[in-house]
């Protein structure tokens, strides 16, 4: 556990001074022996220790659990929550705001408050337990809205999971294929009231594999992620192989498969891939003009035909697409996907028949 120390050379000798000092050196040296890089973890698998919580300056907060030691008063020694409004009570000194205030600051602030009634108060703050980190995530993810970076315990250590911007976008189901990942906007509200914002860019990390621009949250904060522009293309591939990108994509299969109806493929599939998932294809399957129907940015709809009759294809599916597999005997492959789809237009969101 770190804890940050205040001393007074009044009230402590050189020997416990020098064995102070010399613990807290045990305690970095440790740190530095042990951590790694935390843009080298999965954004997944990151996680914040109470003591790296303390050492990389973690800002106390509502909910946080902290240990309090006054050295010689029992009385102001203990563990205490942080309350709604920021504060925690003290006998006679009464309430002290904690929530915007690091661990040290906390406890020079508490040493000045203790100051007139005791004499020579050496005080010590430490993280007991860390608070829920709740965000907002909006824009072109799977599942927008607020999600939360709740505490883990194990048998050594408590820990918290690492509240990332990474770590915010897996946990909102990831992006959607045409999540722009060079405008990521981040806002924060900062305790003087003003609103701090800045743009991340997640795309080189993704395309060059260089280090992830990966910001650390706060509480509150509100991560935004905007659409492609029209004119602005990516390769949609390589954000589907990424941990960005959702475990599956749901997508329409209807025809001459054994299995018709929507079914979950991994968001790199290919319109061969939908079909095997979706049972794979009847004997009566016309394989040579499989229609693939997708609604564009503008909202209208492009239907393309494909051959399958190797059961392979180059084409990336994207949620929401249907894929369309006609009977050998139709003499119209296009009127035949109109006459099936034109029942699933309400369902599917299309609008207008085709």
């Amino acid at each position: 556990m770190a804890i940050f120390v205040i001393l007074n050379s009044k009230t402590f000798n050189r020997l416990r001074i020098t064995l102070i000092c010399c613990s807290i050196i045990q305690i970095s040296i440790g740190s530095l022996l042990q951590s790694t890089p935390a843009l080298a973890q999965s954004a997944a698998e990151a996680s914040l220790s109470l003591e790296s919580a303390a050492q990389h300056g973690y800002v106390l907060g509502e909910g946080d659990q902290v240990q309090i030691t006054v050295f010689g008063y029992e009385e102001y020694t203990g563990t205490q929550v942080i309350l709604p409004d920021g504060t925690i009570s003290l006998p006679v000194v009464g309430t002290v705001r904690a929530a915007g205030l690091t661990s040290a600051q906390f406890a020079q602030t508490l040493q000045q408050k203790l100051q007139p009634f005791l004499i020579d108060p050496v005080v010590t703050v430490s993280l007991a337990e860390l608070r829920p980190v709740r965000v907002n995530v909006a824009g072109a993810v799977q599942r927008p809205g607020p999600i939360s970076f709740y505490n883990q315990t194990n048998e050594t250590e408590k820990s918290l999971e690492m509240p990332v911007i990474a770590a915010a976008l897996i946990k909102a189901g990831g992006v959607s294929q045409d999540a722009d990942m060079r405008q990521i906007t981040l806002r924060r509200m900062l305790t003087n009231g003003e609103v701090y914002e800045t743009t991340v860019n997640l795309w080189d990390a993704i395309a060059n594999g260089s280090v992830l621009e990966n910001f650390a949250l706060q509480d509150g904060d509100s991560i935004f992620v905007p659409r492609l522009a029209n004119a602005d293309t990516i390769d949609r591939r390589l954000l589907a192989r990424s941990q960005f990108a959702p475990e599956t994509v749901r997508v329409r299969v209807v025809g001459e498969v054994k299995q018709p109806g929507e079914v979950e493929v991994p968001p790199d599939s290919s319109i061969s891939s939908a079909v095997a998932i979706a049972g794979g294809p009847t004997v009566d399957a016309r394989l040579s003009q499989v229609v693939h129907v997708r609604m564009n940015e503008s909202g209208e709809v492009d239907r393309q035909v494909v051959d399958l009759r190797n059961l392979t294809d180059t084409y990336q599916i994207q949620a929401g697409d249907v894929v369309i597999v006609p009977k050998k005997d139709i003499a119209s492959v296009l009127d035949f996907a109109t006459r099936l789809l034109n029942p699933l237009t309400l369902l599917l969101g299309i609008p207008g028949r085709f």
